[in-house]
């Protein structure tokens, strides 16, 4: 059985710049808090916890130190806040986020009503919508946009891990509506990246091997952009995971990884899965 890896695949610069910044807080301080999980992954989300960096829902809980805004990023009145309560700041929100929430505060000022293209209930979305202001709304595909739409020009943000096509889908019923929208197209270039490195590999294996956390909107798009392209798609967190009865008959089997995912992780996975060539 042979393994093949995705061109682009593994930590994207925003995530390796959330570690990089959480490292050096923990090299300068004794106190580090993220508020919430610094990226979507598990593992290395425990890691941190064993090095003594812990994960907080709330600013009130952190009595001092430092508090690492994660890669997702966080309403404005959230870093103020923390400020107010003298603790310092390492803001870690990945750049591309910093770049949708730019946009949708432009869009604000500028008199549009700011349609969001993501996940509800998602920490970067709710980021964006807090730059968004009142008017803003929320959908995830064509059939969430509502019947009454807020009147007067309407601009659109995408949360970063989108996908073009559901842009796409959402402008094209827009339209069907006569609604011409003004579209910041926010969405990530190593998130396109990857998702199309992995389509291509999935159209040439016959098994493909997601590796990311369950929790990572990014990872699992990229699991549902594999599977429709190879029905024989498995999202799994750690090797252990791995069921060698998924690659019965299998000669190629392809592997790719969310952006949250760290490189050992993939290799971790992708040494289990040639270990199976001899079994």
């Amino acid at each position: 059985m042979e393994v093949k890896l995705a061109k682009y695949a593994g930590a994207c610069y925003g995530v390796e710049r959330a570690l990089s910044l959480t490292a050096l807080s923990s090299s300068r301080y004794e106190r580090v808090h993220t508020l919430g999980p610094l990226i979507h992954n598990p593992q290395v989300v425990a890691e941190l916890a064993a090095e003594g960096i812990k994960e907080v829902q709330t600013v009130e809980e952190v009595p001092e130190g430092v508090l690492v805004i994660r890669s997702h990023g966080v309403a404005p009145q959230v870093i103020e806040k923390a400020r107010e309560r003298g603790l310092i700041v390492a803001d870690a929100t990945c750049p591309y986020v910093k770049k949708a929430q730019k946009a949708a505060t432009e869009l604000k000022e500028q008199g549009y009503a700011v349609l969001i293209v993501g996940e509800k209930g998602h920490p970067e979305v709710e980021g964006i919508d807090a730059h968004a202001g009142s008017q803003s709304l929320v959908v995830q595909c064509p059939k969430d946009l509502p019947k009454e739409l807020p009147l007067g020009p309407l601009g659109i943000v995408v949360q970063t891990t989108q996908n073009r096509e559901n842009l796409d889908a959402i402008v094209a019923a827009l339209e069907d509506r006569w609604i011409n929208p003004l579209v910041k197209n926010t969405i990530c270039f190593a998130t396109t990246q990857r998702q199309e490195s992995a389509e291509q590999l999935a159209h040439e294996v016959d098994a493909m091997v997601v590796v990311g956390g369950r929790n990572s909107g990014n990872t699992t798009r990229l699991a549902q952009i594999c599977e429709q392209a190879c029905s024989n798609t498995h999202h799994i967190e750690r090797p252990e995971e791995i069921d060698p009865i998924w690659f019965t008959g299998v000669q190629k089997v392809g592997v790719t990884a969310g952006a949250s995912t760290p490189q050992e992780q993939i290799t971790a996975v992708v040494t289990a899965l040639e270990q199976l060539v001899g079994q």
